[in-house]
């Protein structure tokens, strides 16, 4: 609910009056009682006894209307969903105000409440043993003067947004004992089998041997688990049996270490125990590829996941090895604990050569020096071209994950300088990780394909209960690279 200052009085819309004049009186006098402050997150829960066809109300501060922005309206959703299930409603009535859709836009604001309402309650209890049943919300019903046509297709992209997050989510939940570089793989083919538009193939050990494939293959070689390469791809011509090739092609390369002991460069106990959450990078991949052709994006999309568990034995990569990328390029693996931008120069430079992508974006569980320098909420961004930089950076706005960009300065790349190879994983420094990291997976990058860097470290796991994030994986990436293939033409 709106208010022109954080303690105003409480008043409803006119709309609000006509949609149920009994109620207005009620609720008007109920919160301003209760000094009601229409902040973001805030609510005040009414029961009124089904006095008036309903059995609660829930009223949420939306804050300054004109500051409103798609993170906010998201948390607004989420905690009306969650004190919905609170209270164990079974159907759930919105009213949307006409100065809500005038700040978002009518098909933003249905596509919110979707999304916020469903990952809001979202919770992973496969594991629980509980007596309890987790209640389940049958019906939200949007009431709103606007566009109806606006409205359905904001609640359709919503529903598809949720769904793949929650593929994402469901994934990095899991324990890395299920989700193995096999079980990813099995998972992707599962998708492609269930859409006529999308495609699967996994390149196995002795392929990426063939190929050269140097970094993947060395830092698979302490585990048990034979590493993976999946390439997904959507053609949006492919359903109807007449597939044209499109004009763009989007390559997403998503890190999929499935576990990060660190391998011989072996991480301590609180550093390893979250590890199973190092390919939410490939989850995000897989999430996307899930509803994208729903979404319908008019451009072939391409997904590339190097799948690996890093693990110490005797047959593991030691620290001082040097492998040889698909490029052709050297590595000197200072750090086995650097594994991700090793299995990543394979895969990104397999794609500059064989798909040709028109643009690149990779998403990563990185570094800890991203999560240092922008905490745990918002993922790093690194590009070689600024405009595809500022349009991440307004999807990123339209979908409520946040990005901030992080600069390449051709200096430091002698921090990644090696005497014995062409370039050393890590940097002879112990500052500007996160830069010498996007430096290092540059150089397996086309110069002439516009390519970007998500360090999704932080934003990848919650760590503590938020909104629209609870505790476990998020999803990030999913909403933000949806949205951005929405835009290509």
């Amino acid at each position: 609910m709106p208010g022109r200052d954080d303690r105003s009085r409480f008043q409803l819309s006119d709309f609000g009056k006509r949609v149920n004049k009994a109620l207005s009186s009620l609720v008007a006098e109920c919160a301003s009682k209760q000094d009601f402050e229409a902040k973001v997150g805030k609510t005040v829960v009414f029961n009124v006894h089904n006095a008036t066809g309903s059995s609660h109300v829930v009223i949420a501060g939306v804050g300054d209307m004109e500051k409103l922005s798609m993170k906010d309206w998201l948390d607004v959703m989420a905690i009306v969903g969650r004190e919905a299930k609170k209270i164990r409603v079974k159907q759930v009535s919105i009213f949307i105000e006409k100065e809500l859709t005038q700040a978002l836009g009518v098909g933003k604001t249905a596509e919110g409440i979707v999304e916020g309402m469903t990952l809001g309650m979202y919770s992973f209890n496969r594991y629980k043993k509980t007596e309890k049943v987790e209640h389940i919300i049958e019906n939200v019903s949007l009431i709103s003067e606007s566009s109806q046509k606006e409205l359905v297709r904001g609640i359709g992209v919503g529903t598809f947004m949720s769904t793949g997050t929650i593929v994402a989510r469901d994934l990095v939940n899991e324990p890395s004992s299920v989700t193995t570089p096999t079980f990813l793989s099995l998972f992707a083919f599962d998708i492609a089998k269930n859409n006529p538009s999308v495609t699967c193939e996994v390149l196995e050990k002795k392929d990426m041997e063939k190929l050269g494939m140097g970094g993947i293959i060395g830092i698979a070689k302490g585990s048990d688990e034979d590493p993976k390469l999946i390439r997904i791809a959507y053609h949006p011509d492919l359903a109807s049996g007449s597939y044209q090739k499109s004009q763009k092609t989007i390559v997403i390369v998503g890190k999929g270490v499935t576990f990060d002991s660190g391998g011989l460069s072996l991480k301590s106990q609180d550093g390893m125990e979250n590890m199973k959450i190092d390919m939410a990078g490939a989850a995000a991949v897989l999430g996307i590829f899930s509803v994208l052709p729903k979404l319908k994006p008019h451009a072939n999309i391409i997904g590339l996941i190097p799948c690996v568990e890093n693990m110490p034995s005797g047959k593991a990569i030691k620290p001082g090895d040097v492998v040889r990328a698909y490029n052709g390029k050297t590595i000197e693996v200072i750090s086995t604990d650097a594994e991700g931008r090793v299995i990543l120069a394979d895969a990104l430079s397999f794609a500059c050569e064989i798909s040709k992508p028109t643009v690149m974006i990779d998403l990563a569980t990185l570094t800890g020096a991203c999560m240092i320098a922008l905490g745990e909420d918002i993922a790093g961004m690194f590009t070689t071209q600024q405009a595809l930089g500022n349009t991440l950076k307004k999807a990123a706005i339209q979908s409520g994950e946040a990005l901030w960009e992080l600069p390449m300065p051709e200096s430091y790349k002698e921090l990644l300088k090696s005497d014995v190879a062409d370039l050393r994983n890590v940097s002879r420094k112990r500052y500007g990780g996160a830069i010498t990291a996007a430096l290092f997976l540059s150089a397996f990058v086309a110069e002439n394909i516009p390519w970007a860097h998500l360090d999704i470290a932080g934003p990848a796991v919650a760590e503590k209960d938020a909104p629209m994030t609870p505790v476990g994986g998020t999803g990030f990436g999913v909403r933000l690279i949806l949205e951005y293939l929405q835009t290509v033409r």
